[in-house]
């Protein structure tokens, strides 16, 4: 009989779970040269910093020939905006939607009711501040369009690939070798990613034993009930997203959540959106069968901008804050961090722990202490890892949701089990 061989889902996942296993293992044992240098803060490191930043290298060409491709292989303008207009729709809604989850969960719940300020270490806790929201608007248009590539500034980015691409529809066949040269550019890059998914369970192992060889339980154990409510939250809109794919996406959302684990296992283990998005898009072409036109959009765009996981941590966090240091929150209070918690998921940028700094933007919206984010900074790892697969999982939700309505999905090949990323 032959033998079965392990896809790379497969192997991501046993990574994954190895990785969880011997991470304990390794924190449980006593400080030593050879396992705090040599393996955790050596070759662990080495190898899931590697892993991390082969993933950033493709980030910045991905998204910009993506989305240039996209956009160029639509025929009529207006469709653009149709697609731009219901994804940003969607985006803003699944946001409001997780704030409020967020908020009945906590007040449900109550995490920081009886915590002992000292209980959870209060200590220093550096927090930028948060831009205001007219300069992130400024901000989306590049004056510099090459400074944003260089930079990664992804919202400058996304315009001025979208720029790119409306200018080539626009001029047809005068450009006949530069559409030609994209299109070639964004088949080599999706190409790479594909190479370096080679490696991805090495990666994914690196950064999960090193996570959990880190982690210490006395700074956890206070703050259970944190993680638990954040948890829960997620939970639910996990099941919100269920039922958006069966009455908007009319697609089987089981089929969808076992697709789409390559490249949720790549942001639960970085907590990075964007180093998840090169494997995102390449799943969602090949194993979800949406069209390149509307996942090019899409999924750059809600990397950006669409935050629910984060969303959910920001409206715990605050309950959760506000009731360690005893504040009261009037109902006038919560509609301003709906509010605020929606708008700021818009400038939260994809990677590790930007979730925290907007929340100081929550946090002062409301007069209370940014100081508090001292309180959560020490399991803000383990959160991050979490919501950042829910965000990536709205993403994509929102894609399919979008694609079925623009009839941009191929049903056989989202149903087909043998159409996944390998």
């Amino acid at each position: 009989m032959k033998k079965r061989k392990l896809g790379l889902t497969s192997k991501i996942l046993l990574a994954l779970v190895i990785g969880i296993v011997i991470g304990i293992i390794l924190y449980s044992l006593p400080d030593a040269k050879w396992k705090d240098d040599f393996l955790v803060g050596g070759v662990l490191y080495v190898l899931g910093t590697m892993f991390i930043n082969a993933l950033k290298m493709l980030l910045v060409p991905v998204v910009f020939f993506s989305l240039a491709v996209g956009v160029s292989s639509l025929s009529d303008i207006k469709q653009l905006g149709r697609i731009g207009s219901k994804t940003l729709i969607y985006y803003l809604s699944t946001t409001a939607i997780a704030i409020s989850l967020a908020l009945l969960v906590g007040l449900t719940l109550n995490p920081g009711k009886n915590v002992d300020l000292g209980a959870v270490q209060e200590g220093e806790v550096s927090v930028n501040e948060a831009a205001p929201f007219s300069d992130i608007l400024i901000n989306i248009v590049p004056s510099n369009p090459i400074e944003a590539l260089a930079s990664g500034n992804m919202l400058q980015i996304i315009f001025f690939a979208i720029m790119f691409g409306v200018t080539m529809t626009l001029l047809q066949e005068k450009v006949p070798t530069i559409k030609k040269l994209t299109l070639e550019l964004n088949d080599l890059f999706l190409k790479m990613v594909g190479i370096i998914m080679l490696v991805a369970p090495i990666g994914v192992f690196a950064l999960i034993t090193r996570t959990f060889a880190m982690l210490g339980y006395e700074a956890i154990w206070p703050l259970l009930k944190y993680l638990g409510s954040v948890l829960i939250g997620l939970f639910f809109m996990l099941i919100v997203y269920i039922i958006l794919l069966r009455i908007f996406g009319k697609v089987n959302p089981f089929i969808f959540f076992k697709k789409i684990i390559p490249p949720m296992s790549i942001g639960f283990s970085t907590a990075s959106s964007a180093a998840a998005l090169p494997i995102f898009l390449r799943t969602a072409e090949e194993s979800l069968g949406v069209d390149k036109k509307v996942s090019s959009f899409t999924l750059p765009l809600g990397s950006t901008i669409n935050m629910d996981g984060t969303a959910i941590m920001q409206g715990v966090a605050t309950i959760f804050i506000a009731q360690v240091y005893g504040a009261h929150l009037t109902p006038s209070d919560y509609i301003i961090v709906i509010l605020t918690a929606t708008l700021a998921s818009i400038g939260t940028a994809s990677m590790p722990g930007a979730g925290i700094i907007m929340l100081s933007l929550v946090l002062t919206s409301v007069n209370l202490p940014v100081e508090g984010i001292a309180l959560i900074i020490g399991i803000d790892r383990i959160v991050d890892m979490f919501r950042t697969s829910v965000n990536l999982c709205g993403d994509a939700v929102g894609t399919i949701i979008v694609a079925n309505s623009e009839g941009a999905l191929d049903e056989a090949v989202y149903n087909d089990p043998t159409k996944t990323i390998r």
